[in-house]
């Protein structure tokens, strides 16, 4: 029972692969497969992928409270849990881009993937020399808010794949708000990334 935790964590990784394959496929972007999808099995796949994603984001805050809760913290899990919020974060925005044109997602999605592969970065040098950069309070609500606003915005984004109505009164109320707090995300994440900045280079210079 004690490896669950990492069971969940793994499933994370797997499901964020699935998720990002098959809004690529929808997309008509893997060859030899794209140009044999009929639209409703390119709606399918949006669906399932946006299932995929919030199973995934749903084990990421089980995977961490099992631990805690059996006693179940691992060196291995601790490597894999940040590895798995950035896969699947990165997928979800790679895979909404490929949805189309998104021209009001473009900058802060840009801004959440140059925040990860840089802290990632600094993990990686601080490693090397020693030094421990701890996962923060607002970190963790980055990731929260980072995986609400890229659900709600892949939902829009698939928005024919659901079947919902196609109202303005409330397709665009709906956009307002995934957009707003996809910002919001985009803010608090470099937040957090610059005080891992600062964190950073304070241990170098000890």
């Amino acid at each position: 029972m004690k490896s669950l935790p990492n069971i969940l964590t793994s499933m994370r990784l797997v499901l964020a692969l699935f998720m990002f394959v098959a809004l690529a496929a929808a997309a008509g972007a893997v060859p030899g497969l794209s140009d044999h999808l009929s639209p409703a099995i390119q709606f399918a796949l949006e669906r399932w992928a946006v299932y995929a994603f919030v199973i995934a984001a749903v084990t990421d805050f089980f995977d961490g409270w099992l631990a805690r809760k059996m006693d179940a913290v691992s060196v291995w899990g601790a490597i894999l849990d940040p590895i798995g919020d950035k896969v699947l974060v990165c997928g979800a925005v790679l895979g909404l881009m490929s949805l189309g044109p998104q021209p009001m997602v473009l900058l802060p999605a840009g801004l959440i993937l140059f925040r990860e592969f840089t802290v990632s970065a600094l993990r990686e040098v601080g490693a090397g020399k020693g030094i421990k950069l701890p996962v923060t309070l607002l970190a963790k609500w980055k990731t929260t808010l980072q995986l609400t606003a890229l659900a709600l915005e892949l939902v829009v984004a698939a928005w024919g794949a659901f079947g919902l109505p196609d109202d303005p009164s409330i397709r665009n109320p709906a956009t307002y708000v995934a957009h707003g707090l996809f910002w919001l995300a985009a803010i608090v994440t470099l937040i957090t990334g610059a005080q891992y900045w600062e964190q950073t280079r304070k241990a170098l210079q000890e």
